[in-house]
């Protein structure tokens, strides 16, 4: 059967394959499901500082191990609870902390140890299914794809993947449709030129393509906290997320910060600002209330120091939650203590959670999945604990 050039660029913009011009640096990815809850994933690749992010001021060893990084309100952090601050990066989220749109989850990890590996443990993440020793007991799949296979009705006929990388929490066997192109492709001025003269009266392709020259403008494989990256990602989802789809995920990148952190870290921060708040302005106070943004990392980072002003890389760390029907205002955490024979291997923040439990419940609050099948199916392994209900 021949298909005209229309239909061909009609069945590529119904499987999501709208901005296919742009060179992206990240899959923006979303799929559709029943109900009118929404769950956002940001993966935070580098290993973000939880510590730095959401400081423990009221735990008397913190000073002792950093003293040349944030610690606490006298050094332009904002008290949250008396004894953690918020990093000043994130300023401009402290209204959502005080509307009870910002939450955190402190000493939260995957159960990946040791090795301290970015690639294995962003993959050990985006499985969702793994043993201590770091082998993933379904390897080649991920939670996200999981969790879509188990609701009724779920389907991906808007997801999305642009960019030179995949997110393995997508991949399965629930059906995600995806692009991505084989190289890095940059776009010359005069190619966007071209592009524009070829679909400027194609009422069907005319927008995707602006789409697609705008995000690719935007954002830069090699520049993680080029501005305007987060703000045209979190843009394109919510544009999604407003209509039919129930899931998106993406990641942002800069957060392994091992020398001067204190000014590389507010750069990575103030992407996850303009994310979230993006989101929260772009769906509207309807969708932003049935949406729930969990914002994830492969592993913390060391509770001292190093020698060039930052940090290396650690076992426990923290999770950001946002959105309308999260229950904020709140760092929910057993906090295991930062004295040394507290620590993880006497140089770690101890998790005394699995970040996971806390995806799971997220799940099963939003979208009715059972505890038993989570933990069979989207979490096999993981003690999930008691709910500790972060979804309103």
């Amino acid at each position: 059967m021949t298909r005209t050039r229309r239909e061909f660029l009609g069945q590529t913009l119904a499987l999501g394959c709208t901005a296919a011009a742009s060179p992206l640096v990240t899959p923006v990815t979303l799929a559709n499901a029943p109900g009118d809850n929404r769950l956002v994933v940001i993966v935070l690749r580098g290993a973000m500082d939880g510590l730095d992010v959401v400081q423990p001021h009221g735990d008397a060893d913190l000073r002792r191990y950093r003293p040349s990084l944030s610690a606490g309100p006298g050094n332009g952090a904002h008290d949250l609870d008396g004894f953690f601050a918020l990093h000043a990066g994130l300023t401009d989220l402290m209204p959502l902390w005080r509307a009870g749109e910002l939450g955190f989850a402190h000493a939260v990890s995957t159960p990946y140890r040791d090795k301290r590996s970015h690639f294995d443990g962003q993959d050990m993440l985006e499985n969702g299914s793994a043993f201590a020793d770091g082998r993933m007991t379904r390897a080649g799949d991920g939670w996200l794809n999981r969790t879509l296979a188990l609701i009724p009705g779920a389907q991906a006929s808007t997801a999305l993947a642009v960019g030179r990388e995949r997110l393995l929490l997508l991949n399965g066997e629930a059906p995600i449709t995806a692009w991505s192109p084989d190289g890095n492709l940059p776009l010359s001025a005069q190619g966007e030129l071209l592009i524009r003269a070829l679909y400027e009266q194609d009422p069907l392709f005319h927008e995707a393509a602006e789409t697609a020259l705008r995000l690719a403008g935007e954002t830069d494989a090699m520049s993680p906290g080029r501005a305007g990256r987060a703000k045209a990602m979190a843009e394109y989802a919510a544009g999604h997320l407003r209509d039919e789809a129930r899931f998106a995920a993406f990641s942002l990148g800069g957060w392994d910060t091992h020398v001067r952190q204190v000014n590389a870290l507010p750069r990575a921060l103030g992407e996850l600002s303009d994310a979230l708040l993006t989101l929260k302005s772009e769906l509207g106070p309807q969708v932003w209330g049935q949406t729930c943004v969990m914002a994830v990392t492969e592993f913390g980072r060391t509770v001292a120091e190093n020698g060039n002003g930052g940090t290396d890389h650690g076992t426990g760390g923290a999770l950001v939650m946002a959105g309308g029907a999260v229950r904020g205002k709140q760092v929910v955490t057993d906090w295991p203590g930062l004295a040394e024979a507290d620590l993880y291997e006497r140089r770690d923040l101890r998790p005394t959670r699995d970040v996971r439990a806390h995806l799971g419940w997220a799940i099963h609050d939003l979208f009715g999945l059972s505890r038993s099948d989570l933990a069979a199916t989207v979490f096999p392994g993981v003690a999930f604990g008691s709910n500790p209900r972060v979804i309103l």
